[in-house]
């Protein structure tokens, strides 16, 4: 048994080095590994072309009075921003043109605002902090913004 364990170990040294050598000429001569190919994944042209709005979900999830007791109003900062965006571009005839999406903590955890990213290809990446007060009305001027592009 002892015999034919040795023959199969040295058979299998003998596979091993052949393999190793031949794999090492194979190589380019500038010691490179050969790329492998990627294979492609199946790609679409999105209806939100004209911009991708990411609203952060987390953002002020606890909602408070003014004396800051905790309350809950049942919909979070968030939510009520994402549905007043919503019928602002209704109105204005822009809804679909881009996409709104929920995300979950985006890291930033301000204070009684709303993180907010604004994507397109032409304008590139923009991130903002939005409260309750006028600067949802400058967040909605640069979601307008991004339709003209």
């Amino acid at each position: 048994m002892k015999k034919l364990l040795k023959k199969i170990l040295a058979l299998l040294r003998q596979i091993f080095h052949q393999f190793s050598s031949t794999q090492q000429r194979s190589y380019p001569p500038a010691s490179h590994p050969p790329t492998i190919p990627i294979p492609p994944i199946p790609t679409f042209v999105p209806q939100w072309h004209n911009g991708l709005v990411l609203v952060c979900s987390q953002c002020t999830v606890e909602q408070f009075d003014g004396s800051s007791h905790r309350i809950n109003r049942g919909t979070t900062a968030s939510v009520e921003l994402q549905n007043w965006l919503k019928s602002r571009l209704k109105f204005d005839g822009l809804w679909g043109k881009c996409r709104f999406v929920s995300t979950s903590c985006l890291g930033v955890c301000p204070q009684g605002g709303v993180v907010v990213v604004l994507h397109h290809n032409a304008v590139g990446q923009q991130c903002f902090i939005v409260s309750k007060g006028g600067e949802r009305e400058i967040l909605y001027s640069y979601i307008k913004q991004m339709h003209k592009y």
